[in-house]
């Protein structure tokens, strides 16, 4: 598996936390930054990694910024993305089952790193169940066709 991964300015702590966790689970991943400690505007490394998603160059991204909330929003944007909004463990976990979710955006002013990392390995390692969640994903892809 391959992981595109990006934050904003409000989001470097935990990106840099997530990289360490894919280091330790031998995943291969590229960061997308940002590194600068001043203000960026989120939907420029949203965007970024949504289309490396969407193109199939990577298999999953990742992303944060302060709630998350904004990173999300511009992601879904992209066609073919399901990027999850998470802050749980059962979230992180259902995401994966039952939405095939290929993008996971958190926020790091409202988790902690270790529980990002928690949410981060369940989401990872975490398989899509199919079976009939496959058809409602069907009913997304044809909407975004039309």
């Amino acid at each position: 598996m391959k992981i595109a991964i990006a934050s904003d300015h409000g989001g470097v702590n935990i990106r840099k936390e997530l990289k360490r966790l894919m280091d330790e689970l031998g995943l291969e991943y590229e960061d997308f930054g940002c590194e600068c400690g001043t203000s960026v505007d989120y939907p420029d490394y949203a965007i970024l990694v949504a289309e490396k998603v969407a193109s199939g160059e990577f298999d999953r991204g990742i992303l944060v910024c302060g709630t998350g909330i904004g990173m999300s929003i511009a992601a879904n944007k992209v066609k073919g993305i399901r990027c999850a909004l998470v802050h749980d463990l059962f979230s992180a976990k259902a995401t994966r089952e039952h939405n095939d979710s290929n993008m996971l955006a958190m926020g790091e002013r409202v988790i902690g790193p270790g529980l990002a990392r928690e949410i981060a390995k369940v989401w990872l390692t975490t398989d899509f169940e199919g079976g009939r969640h496959e058809n409602r994903l069907g009913k997304i892809k044809a909407y975004e066709e039309n």
